[in-house]
């Protein structure tokens, strides 16, 4: 076809038209206004709304909101640039069903290069989603790598959890993805584009927490020179991440109570009541019923933020998706570095594959990056491998078939692990309180 013709041919609306409602995906154009003067054909299937339905009419004022969620750029007016952008996220056709769709927003200029409205292009891969999580195919969702049934699960579970504004409570231990987690919860719900902010309230003592959540008003203190919005006014209309809540005093867990059921709190040294609507998405690496018990946490908060509670697997029950992070992490170096990329001998493998992981995902990463930087060649070798993964078979296997503890694999276990028996006992291959047993026989270990 020479060009004259094609440009004859889409020159004729009605052509063009013809053209697009044959595409397999769905295309939806409106103005600056959000009113729309594009609808084919396919998306008419993936929506459930017809034509006549739509065409003229406000964007929002059709999906009951914005289609694109929280990553919509018209909420409010239209933007003066508007970036092309690729996402994926949850819908809820007209008559009720739930779709996931691939998105693609894009500006449209005229011929002046006068910015005047968006196309808007997706497909519906709910059905290929759905046959791959079925058939332990997908490796990877919303930036979450695993195919083990365990990941699959989980998978099943953040889309689940997306569509509510529920809080929910992640538990995991450390290293297995508590923040990923939370972050493809916020992307995947209506709220993804707003705002993420995630916190680590173990990290900060306790007489900076209280600002840092809440905010503070100017001369609340020494040093207040001016008011600051604390991580809950920053999160409005998005999602707080409150990661290590468990480290929280019983003074701030008070406070984050009242926000939970009223939504309000003030900024420190203020009288201002703050109204905020963020979801609440919390995590910690300990069981917050022992805490309760040992009353270093309130029950009543306990129950208002475990409305779902999420548990992550460690890597030790999920080995079979060490070969798919291995492959991922490598990738990953080749896109951050540029250099060829590196494979994994057998013998590396087998020792990366018979490791604990007593450190998870992030230790994987870890040790992969130090193997990285110290391999010579084109394949990584045992000998490239941290010490404690090359150690970690000779430990364990100093306990035999019959978990026969001696004294000099304990000791070994115990220095790797820089004292932390949990991580010890994990590299020995047994429970915590059977290593407690033994080091309380034998006193003359440090």
């Amino acid at each position: 076809m020479t060009s004259a013709l094609f440009d004859k041919i889409i020159s004729d609306r009605k052509n063009l038209e013809r053209i697009l409602d044959n595409l397999k995906e769905g295309i939806i154009a409106h103005d600056l206004n959000r009113r729309i003067f594009f609808f084919n054909r396919e998306a008419a299937r993936i929506t459930g709304f017809t034509k006549n339905d739509v065409l003229g009419r406000d964007c929002h004022e059709v999906f009951d909101g914005p289609f694109c969620g929280g990553h919509c750029s018209f909420c409010h007016e239209a933007p003066a640039l508007i970036e092309n952008d690729e996402y994926s996220i949850n819908i809820t056709s007209q008559n009720g069903e739930p779709r996931r769709i691939e998105m693609r927003v894009t500006k449209m200029n005229d011929e002046n290069g006068t910015f005047f409205g968006v196309l808007t292009s997706f497909k519906d891969v709910t059905d290929l989603m759905q046959l791959k999580m079925r058939a332990g195919k997908l490796s990877s969702f919303a930036n979450i790598i695993g195919r083990d049934i365990k990941m699959l699960q989980l998978f099943k579970q953040i889309n689940d959890v997306a569509g509510y504004d529920y809080p929910v409570h992640i538990y995991g231990e450390t290293g297995t993805g508590k923040e990923l987690v939370a972050c493809a919860i916020h992307n995947e719900s209506l709220r993804g584009g707003a705002p993420f902010v995630p916190i680590n309230c173990g990290a900060l003592p306790e007489n900076l927490i209280e600002t840092e959540l809440f905010g503070h008003v100017k001369g609340a203190f020494s040093g207040a020179v001016r008011d600051k919005k604390g991580r809950f006014e920053l999160a409005d209309g998005g999602t707080i991440f409150l990661d290590e809540i468990s480290e929280l005093s019983k003074y701030i867990q008070v406070k984050l109570l009242r926000f939970l059921q009223e939504g309000t709190f003030e900024r420190v040294g203020g009288e201002v009541t703050i109204r905020v609507k963020a979801r609440v998405i919390s995590a910690s690496n300990k069981d917050l019923k022992k805490e309760i018990q040992r009353n270093n946490f309130r029950d009543d908060l306990y129950y208002r933020i475990n409305v779902i509670p999420i548990i992550l697997p460690p890597l030790r029950e999920r080995k079979n998706d060490v070969p798919i992070l291995i492959e991922h992490f490598l990738q990953q170096a080749v896109e951050r570095y540029g250099h060829e990329k590196l494979h994994v001998s057998q013998d590396a493998l087998a020792l990366m594959l018979d490791y604990p992981w007593p450190g998870n995902v992030r230790e994987l990463q870890n040790a992969l990056q130090f193997a990285i930087v110290k391999c010579r060649a084109k394949v990584i070798l045992p000998n490239d491998l941290p010490m404690e993964i090359k150690d970690s078979t000779k430990i364990r296997s100093r306990t035999g078939p019959l978990r026969k503890l001696e004294i000099d694999a304990v000791k070994a276990a115990l220095e790797k692990c820089a004292g932390n028996k949990t991580r010890a006992a994990k590299l020995l291959g047994i429970g915590r309180a059977t290593l407690y047993r033994f080091l309380s026989a034998h006193t003359d270990i440090a």
